[in-house]
């Protein structure tokens, strides 16, 4: 059987709509009409009717009084729900709260999703003014020091794929990106001047598990605040960040195969 023969067989053409359906609605904030889905896709507003409400029934997607087409949080849920993601952030959210009222600062943990960061976990300091980052946000690898924690400790061959998932994006935070992996791999962290907000400091290092591969970054995006006796510079908030990082990836089972 030819290669082409054999894809045919193996075609579902029902999930590959479901699944174009959770890809677009999932790029969108504002939702999207049944009509608008079908434009964007390439299809007829019959043709995915009835995907649509499958998806509907399952409560993947949600239906809104303007009748636009919203996802729900079952896909995030779900993620949560498998063993690696969920025995990290069981035993991460207590020490990320430790490390936030110790610094000062908001942490947030990411892992890598179809070539962007999602944020799975995410705890603010008793802090008045914190600057957090929404959980279940999908962020850029480009700008991010957490997307370049995670892929300067990726093979050649890795980082490639994810450079793929993530698409080419902007030229300059491309080049800039790639330049930075070998300083940051070679420190163990990322720590530098955010690029989408003026004023903060972007803080990361990476956690390991039992294959010593990273499989979170954690991240403090540092602010700098004028006022206040118990504020911790930078370089202090970033030794005790790569310290519970450390922390969090030996109780991931990281040992000797630890890439470090």
């Amino acid at each position: 059987m030819s290669a082409e023969a054999q894809d045919q067989k193996y075609r579902a053409p029902a999930l590959a709509k479901g699944l174009d359906i959770l890809e677009l609605l999932a790029s969108t904030e504002d939702g999207l009409a049944q009509a608008e889905i079908g434009k964007q896709l390439g299809r007829t507003t019959s043709e995915i009717f009835r995907v649509l409400m499958v998806l509907r029934e399952r409560d993947y997607v949600q239906v809104d009084e303007a009748d636009r087409y919203r996802l729900t949080t079952k896909l995030f849920e779900m993620a949560h729900r498998t063993p690696t993601i969920q025995r990290l952030t069981a035993i991460a959210g207590s020490e990320m709260q430790k490390l936030a009222n110790r610094i000062g600062q908001s942490i947030h943990l990411c892992i890598l999703h179809s070539g962007q960061l999602l944020v799975v976990a995410q705890v603010d300091c008793p802090d008045t003014n914190v600057h957090t980052v929404r959980l279940g946000a999908l962020i850029p690898i480009d700008n991010s020091a957490s997307g370049r924690v995670l892929a300067s400790q990726m093979d050649p061959g890795d980082l490639d794929i994810l450079l793929t998932l993530a698409g080419p994006g902007d030229n300059d935070q491309r080049t800039r990106f790639l330049a930075d992996l070998a300083q940051v791999r070679a420190a163990g962290y990322c720590q530098g001047r955010s690029l989408t907000i003026e004023g903060v400091t972007n803080i990361s290092a990476p956690v390991f598990d039992f294959t010593g591969n990273a499989v979170a970054a954690m991240t403090t995006p540092f602010i700098h605040r004028l006022t206040g006796t118990g504020n911790v510079d930078p370089d202090h908030a970033r030794s005790l960040l790569v310290q519970t990082c450390e922390s969090l990836s030996r109780r991931m089972g990281a040992g000797a195969s630890w890439k470090h």
